[in-house]
């Protein structure tokens, strides 16, 4: 007799357990705070995401045999990222799961199962199946209250990924700053001063920049900045303004500052209050009544004390020369102007390959607070595993 049941996510009535099952898991947990239900479900929509253009998604509930749910798990790949890989590789995400092996197992077998059949040769997780700065990361350090879009999940997961064979493809670490303490590396400051009196750099904020111009540059910085990184692919214009859609309602244009090299854009640092500062009692839903809430509470009352470093991103041939200090210290203005209501500062996502902006980071006296693993499995068991690392 099974043990389990897996039924493929198909219809709204599935996809609303598939959203409520965490619910039930995390029921006794203080710090747990439930994702908004959209942030999740255009994850899953052909219309508001990109990737099905070239891959794919499915999902599942894993019922116990009394018909109560156990788990439930996603899985994806597209063709652009997986390529990106010493072999092609898909992901698994949205992973929940009782503290059973039999259930988490059952739950990874079925995503191996359809990569497989999909092509892939290797599974990542847990990922989404999109951006990098939402739903990805196993916690394994740091069990603090979640910051938003980014995973709690319970402590034995872990134990769950690697009792199957997975393996650590690398940490990604959030690092807690104190926003008042400002830079605090002698050497970093002097670099920083002396670049912003470099009449070839100047530094602002989007205040007063139209969309267009925040997207081409953001677009321009990134796919020089990040696309060099295991698994990252370059962005189009599309992809950039969708970006920024998603963070307008939300944006405090002081904390988004762009850095300019004779005019051309080569840093920049985009930080946003944390919603989940206001939308604990949420349950997930952004109706009429939590949407005039979250107003209230972002614009009016402003409760949100803690920033997220979004994404940080020099293009090469201006790393080391100090932007990275001097654009932080453009920031320091913002922080000393009237009304700045953040004091604390999460730095999300950086990952442990690497150590160029982890050292930079600590030397701003930044701390890890948080620590997510992305897992690797093969599916050849005799290939050789390899930790991500830089491509050059």
């Amino acid at each position: 007799m099974e043990k389990y049941n897996l039924i493929v996510v198909k219809e709204k009535k599935l996809a609303d357990k598939f959203l409520y099952f965490p619910a039930l898991l995390y029921k006794d947990d203080p710090k747990w705070i439930k994702p908004l239900n959209e942030e999740v479900e255009k994850v899953f929509d052909k219309s508001k995401n990109k990737l099905f253009k070239t891959g794919d998604a499915i999902r599942w509930l894993l019922y116990n045999v009394d018909g109560t749910i156990a788990g439930r798990m996603a899985a994806f790949f597209d063709k652009r990222t997986a390529s990106k890989n010493d072999q092609l590789t898909g992901g698994i995400g949205f992973f929940e799961c009782i503290n059973d092996e039999d259930a988490a197992h059952t739950l990874f077998d079925a995503g191996k199962e359809w990569l497989k059949q999909k092509g892939m040769e290797a599974m990542d997780g847990p990922v989404n199946f999109g951006d990098r700065n939402s739903f990805w990361g196993c916690l394994v350090d740091g069990f603090r209250e979640p910051v938003f879009n980014m995973p709690y999940n319970h402590p034995y997961y872990r134990e769950l990924f690697e009792s199957y064979g997975f393996k650590n493809y690398f940490n990604q670490y959030t690092y807690h700053i104190d926003v008042y303490t400002g830079v605090q590396s002698p050497v970093l400051r002097e670099k920083g001063e002396r670049l912003l009196k470099n009449s070839d750099y100047h530094f602002r904020t989007i205040k007063g920049m139209s969309d267009d111009e925040i997207t081409q540059a953001y677009m321009a910085i990134y796919n020089k900045a990040w696309a060099k990184f295991p698994g990252v692919s370059s962005i189009r214009i599309q992809h950039a303004m969708a970006l920024l859609n998603s963070i307008k309602p939300i944006l405090d244009r002081r904390t988004f500052i762009y850095g300019y090299y004779k005019n051309e854009p080569v840093v920049f640092y985009i930080m946003v209050p944390d919603l989940n500062q206001m939308i604990y009692d949420f349950n997930g839903k952004l109706n009429l009544l939590n949407k005039a809430k979250l107003f209230y509470r972002l614009k009016v009352k402003r409760v949100s004390t803690r920033l997220i470093g979004m994404i940080f991103g020099v293009v090469p041939e201006h790393q080391g020369k100090g932007v990275e200090s001097a654009i932080l210290l453009r920031f320091e203005k913002e922080i000393k102007s009237d009304g700045f209501p953040y004091a604390d500062l999460e730095m999300n996502w950086i990952g442990d390959f690497n150590p160029v902006m982890m050292k930079f980071v600590e030397q701003i006296g930044g701390r890890i607070y948080k620590t997510h693993v992305t897992f690797r499995y093969l599916f050849d068991r005799k290939k050789e595993f390899k930790r991500a690392g830089l491509s050059f």
